[in-house]
């Protein structure tokens, strides 16, 4: 007994000023993606040279600080992380390691097919795969360089590995694909996986207003619950996503509905988790400015994580209490491109 009181009272945990626990972190590995979705860069993107983006053994040294910290869940993001050279040994290096629980990743699914076993056996236990159309030539438009075929190979190869967890994400916009919504639920249904709506976050210079195409969860909700008997539940993968589950005639299904909805529900008051760009900018929150250099402390002092240590428990007094998204606004609320701070 007395040793576990003493774990508890020894194990690290990074809290910030209004209290809550930061146990979760989304970790960019590259700038870089095959897609150049509409809502998330621009057309012609200007990507990172090679020194200016963390190296892999950078990232795992990132991901072990963390988890020596008290942080229990990593989600490894891009970008597309799967387009990064030698992406698996990350995988393999922290996905084994204690005190970490989940070790997840978010992906548009082009190179699934051929490495989806690969990450299950690295330690991989979910995977959240982009889809924003089930139809050929609208999935090209909207990803201007995707191919819906190869990404749901990528996803049959996904189910056939036997993940604990596979999620579709989609973002919906008025006027490209929010027609779908239904079909895509189904589609999750009959895949026996799960969906989240995600609403269009207004980041990044792109070649529409937000305001426009901007769909709200709650009309996405409504219109499903004409369809669909909805559950409420408490169900949390440890984000911000908020979960319905499907109920048919024998019961509920084994599909999980949910909605991240950064305008028109703030899940900010438990907000868990900080990002880590490619660059190694710890950024505090996603809709906000502030942040945290550690690439320097990385390469400065490559025998001692003292320095890394203590800017990321410093780094827990500026985490702001929330973002304010203003889709009202002309310019972006975050210059920065969502494919830089991580997906």
């Amino acid at each position: 007994m007395s040793m576990m009181l003493d774990n508890v009272i020894t194990t690290p945990k990074l809290i910030d000023q209004f209290g809550r626990t930061v146990d979760y972190i989304r970790l960019s590995i590259t700038d870089r993606c095959d897609f150049r979705c509409v809502y998330c860069m621009s057309e012609d993107m200007m990507f990172l040279p090679r020194n200016e983006v963390l190296s892999l053994e950078e990232c795992a040294r990132l991901v072990k600080t963390f988890v020596g910290l008290g942080v229990s869940k990593v989600r490894i993001t891009g970008g597309e992380p799967l387009v990064r050279k030698n992406a698996l040994w990350l995988f393999e290096e922290v996905g084994q390691l204690e005190g970490l629980n989940e070790l997840v990743l978010t992906t548009n699914g082009s190179q699934l097919e051929s490495q989806a076993s690969a990450l299950k056996k690295a330690g991989v236990k979910r995977i959240n795969i982009s889809i924003d159309s089930l139809k050929p030539e609208r999935f090209k438009k909207i990803t201007r360089t995707g191919n819906l075929e190869q990404v749901l190979a990528g996803l049959q190869a996904s189910i056939h590995a036997g993940f604990e967890g596979i999620k579709l994400n989609t973002v919906l916009m008025r006027g490209s694909n929010d027609d779908e919504a239904a079909d895509l639920v189904q589609f999750a249904i009959d895949q026996k996986i799960d969906i989240s709506f995600i609403e269009e976050m207004p980041l990044g210079e792109v070649d529409h207003t937000r305001e426009s195409t901007f769909v709200s969860n709650t009309d996405t909700l409504k219109l499903l619950q004409s369809k669909y008997t909805l559950l409420p539940s408490t169900e949390t993968t440890g984000g911000p996503a908020r979960y319905w589950r499907v109920a048919q005639n024998n019961g509920e299904s084994a599909t999980k509905i949910g909605f991240i909805s950064p305008h028109s529900h703030n899940f900010c008051e438990s907000c868990n988790r900080v990002r880590i760009t490619c660059k190694g900018e710890l950024y505090l929150c996603l809709g906000q400015e502030d942040k945290v250099d550690l690439m320097p402390l990385l390469r400065q002092n490559p025998n001692d994580d003292a320095p890394l240590i203590a800017a990321i428990i410093g780094s827990m007094a500026i985490k702001p209490k929330g973002h304010d998204f203003d889709l009202r606004r002309a310019e972006p609320a975050v210059v920065r491109f969502m494919s830089h701070t991580g997906g």
